[in-house]
């Protein structure tokens, strides 16, 4: 019996989240397609916004769940089957420190892109002399958020499948 609609004992909103993470990498790479060799500078935008927008509220609505109704990670992973041990909750712990530098960071330099992108770009958006900060910016949020996908899905296997 699991909680989780991915067949393990998580929580229906850490299963949400985990399904954007994967999803999240074609997005960004698809926006990335759609700006690059199509030169559709306002989808590329209008993806960006609205990968933003869903992440905020599954990433928000996974905060609440995880904080208030789960009591925290811990909590999640005590549901297990087979129980851990103190070194195995630690190195679970050490990998969702890793993943925590990447989620924090990646929101917020997500954010300085957009902002600074909706401020400065011409509208309708189209390159001009803020592309090269946009596109440096741009470059260092799709690593990031990458990382924050691949480290997410790392505590994911560590904490809830393995």
């Amino acid at each position: 019996m699991s909680d989780g609609f991915l067949g393990f004992r998580t929580s229906f909103m850490l299963d949400v989240v985990v399904c954007a993470l994967v999803l999240v990498v074609p997005a960004i790479i698809y926006s990335l397609y759609l700006v690059k060799v199509k030169h559709q500078f306002v989808a590329h935008r209008n993806m960006q916004l609205g990968l933003a927008a869903v992440l905020l509220i599954a990433v928000g609505a996974f905060e609440i769940d995880m904080q208030l109704v789960q009591g925290g990670w811990q909590e999640v992973v005590a549901k297990r089957e087979v129980p851990l041990d103190a070194k195995q909750l630690a190195a679970i712990r050490q990998v969702l420190w890793i993943h925590l530098v990447f989620a924090i960071s990646s929101p917020l330099l997500w954010a300085v892109t957009i902002v600074l992108a909706l401020k400065r770009m011409p509208k309708p958006p189209v390159p001009g002399p803020h592309s090269a900060l946009h596109k440096k910016l741009g470059w260092a949020s799709t690593l990031d958020l990458v990382l924050t996908s691949v480290t997410g899905l790392w505590f994911y296997y560590v904490a809830f499948v393995r």
